[in-house]
């Protein structure tokens, strides 16, 4: 558990600090090169291309889950493939080039089958037990065992 609580730490230290001071840094760079009025425009048609690219992408995906319902399959690719959309539509829509880049790359047909393997991954690592690593109170298990009968009062 502590594992997870450090590796927590520092997701949310790289989310909340890095993150933002790459994209300052990265706004900066870029406004210098093409000056501030250009840059404000190229996030403004950044955002609009996204907003056009979500709505695109997540209509096919609401199609795909619709249709894999109706079919009767279990929709384990349409539900990634949303979830990846939307998180691509989340960080298309905040302002910065560098969260711009991640959006674009969860969102494309083309590269969201790469990064959808890596969600499958994550998600099974966490959620599939390993047999053996049970840890159940019994005997042999280091547990406690507390003996006792049950009575039933009317």
């Amino acid at each position: 558990m502590t594992r997870r609580r450090g590796n927590l730490r520092w997701l949310l230290f790289v989310l909340f600090v890095l993150v933002p001071l790459a994209e300052i840094y990265v706004l900066i760079q870029v406004g210098q090169v093409i000056g501030a009025w250009w840059t404000v425009l190229l996030l403004v048609l950044d955002s609009i291309f996204g907003s056009w690219l979500i709505k695109r992408e997540g209509g096919r995906a609401w199609t795909a889950l619709r249709s894999t319902l109706q079919s009767g399959r279990m929709p384990a690719r349409e539900i990634a493939d949303g979830a990846l959309i939307l998180v691509g539509g989340t960080l298309m829509l905040s302002p910065g080039f560098v969260t711009d880049v991640f959006g674009i790359l969860l969102i494309l047909p083309f590269t969201r089958p790469v990064l959808r393997r890596l969600l499958t991954r994550v998600v099974a690592a966490r959620l599939v037990v390993v047999p053996g690593d049970v840890r159940r109170p019994g005997p042999g298990s280091g547990g406690s065992v507390v003996r006792g009968e049950v009575v039933d009062e009317p």
